[in-house]
């Protein structure tokens, strides 16, 4: 037996909460800082990133996505990497 294709319409839904975050439109730097920022600099950049993100109606959706995708840089429902790479590493309570 083969595998289906999923259909349209729940590959649609996976991803129709893109059409409404507040990011859709903005330039993707404000997300993903260059390698070269460090420090305050960077911490900056994050929480401004952050900001946009505090005020999205998909935040949760987008955090969910970055933990299962996972997603390996930028500014992502919230997150940096470093902390959703750290909330991966802990173990789930039961």
């Amino acid at each position: 037996m083969t595998e289906r294709e999923p259909s349209p319409d729940l590959v649609i839904e996976q991803w129709d909460w893109q059409l409404r975050a507040l990011c859709r439109n903005m330039d993707c730097t404000i997300f993903f800082a260059a390698d070269n920022k460090r420090g305050s600099r960077r911490a900056r950049h994050e929480r401004v990133a952050k900001a946009v993100c505090a005020r999205c109606p998909v935040l949760a959706d987008c955090r969910r996505h970055a933990l299962r995708a996972p997603e390996p840089f930028g500014i992502w429902g919230g997150m940096t990497a470093a902390e959703r790479r750290a909330k991966l590493a802990r173990p789930v309570a039961a």
